[in-house]
């Protein structure tokens, strides 16, 4: 049985002449992406990529897992291929979703009539279809609402596609359409978050660390690497430049006033990151800032900054909080869960093998559980 994989265009869709221009860039990503598990074949028609694969040996299951991970796509699912008829429709229907229909309790049939040559409409495909699915799985029942399980069949120019629920893909829009630029990474939660954000609406990132060496050793270095490694699953090959910063923070430490140390500091590594993103060909820095987060990121601190700042300034989680911050950096690791401490309760503490808690947190649990 022929397996491809459908890829639903999010965005997209509602731009105009430049679509196919946006189309491009995002087939690209996916090809880049899905390239070491071998050949494929990629078109787009009618607002949907598909994905055929050329190989026998190819991983549909680590292809799922990559382009899950590709900003720019809305929704995919795998779909098994069959010839434009109606008892091929049926009985491809029941052999390639037949574990998820025997898994499910309730299910409903959606079909889509692209082909209009196709002599069944949309309804009677359907009905049709969903008979046939209950004389096979007898202890299925209809449910419309609230179904267990979708089961679609679309009827397109090429053939029939028939799968079941759709998957949520990453969003937003294709890396690379968007222009680059430059985020100035630290070892904190708060600039992997802006560089992930930023890189959703389609910019191409290239990192910036500014390192101090005794005072940061090779351990804080790697973090950053491990860092964009992390959001590079998503964003594609973030190039880093280290900047070695000691010298520069030791002569403003020895020559400026000490409540200034941080603006003026902070004010240097503007400067430097609007060189690299120069010689980048970036038309814009990001940073992880939040108003009132730190004494540095007030807003007179803020106003200070950009004085010396020629290029716009992104800072897309600068109304955020650290609760939220660290909530969206957990969504993309498999396995954790975010929560605060009055949603907190017994059976999520015994459900996690690992529970991390800050000082503030144990502080409040106490005075609940004491």
């Amino acid at each position: 049985m022929k397996e491809i994989i459908l890829i639903k265009n999010g965005e997209l869709a509602l731009k105009g002449q430049n679509r196919r221009g946006f189309e491009e860039i995002l087939i690209k990503n996916i090809r880049r992406r899905i390239k070491p598990l071998g050949t494929v074949n990629i078109r787009a028609a009618q607002s949907t990529i598909y994905i055929e694969p050329a190989d026998e040996g190819f991983d549909m299951d680590e292809a799922q897992n990559r382009i899950g991970k590709v900003f720019g796509i809305a929704a995919f699912t795998r779909a098994a291929v069959t010839e434009k008829d109606m008892e091929c429709i049926k009985k491809t229907a029941a052999e390639y979703l037949a574990d998820s229909l025997s898994a499910a309790k309730t299910f409903k049939v959606e079909a889509k009539r692209a082909d209009k040559t196709f002599p069944l409409k949309s309804p009677e495909i359907a009905r049709e279809l969903g008979g046939y699915i209950l004389s096979k799985f007898h202890h299925l029942k209809v449910d419309v609402h609230n179904p267990d399980i979708t089961v679609t069949v679309e009827v397109r120019e090429n053939g029939a596609y028939i799968h079941g629920d759709q998957i949520k893909g990453a969003g937003g829009m294709p890396v690379g359409t968007g222009g680059r630029a430059v985020i100035l990474i630290s070892g904190g939660i708060d600039s992997p978050v802006a560089a992930y954000t930023m890189a959703k609406r389609g910019i191409e990132l290239v990192g910036v660390h500014f390192a101090s060496p005794p005072y940061t050793g090779p351990r804080a270095e790697q973090k950053v690497r491990d860092l964009l490694t992390v959001v590079a699953q998503y964003s594609g090959r973030i190039p880093l430049f280290i900047v070695p910063f000691t010298e520069i923070q030791l002569e403003i430490g020895e020559k400026c006033p000490e409540e200034l140390f941080t603006i003026i500091m902070r004010r240097f590594m503007m400067k430097i990151a609007q060189k690299i993103a120069a010689r980048e060909e970036c038309k814009a820095l990001i940073t992880g800032e939040s108003v009132g987060q730190v004494a540095s990121q007030t807003m007179d601190a803020i106003f200070c900054t950009d004085k010396v700042c020629e290029i716009p300034v992104f800072r897309p989680l600068i109304g955020s909080d650290k609760d939220e911050i660290v909530e969206r950096a957990a969504r993309n690791i498999p396995g954790v869960k975010t929560t605060l401490v009055s949603t907190l309760n017994v059976y999520e503490i015994l459900k996690y093998n690992t529970l991390i808690l800050t000082k503030d947190s144990v502080a409040k649990i106490e005075e609940v559980y004491a």
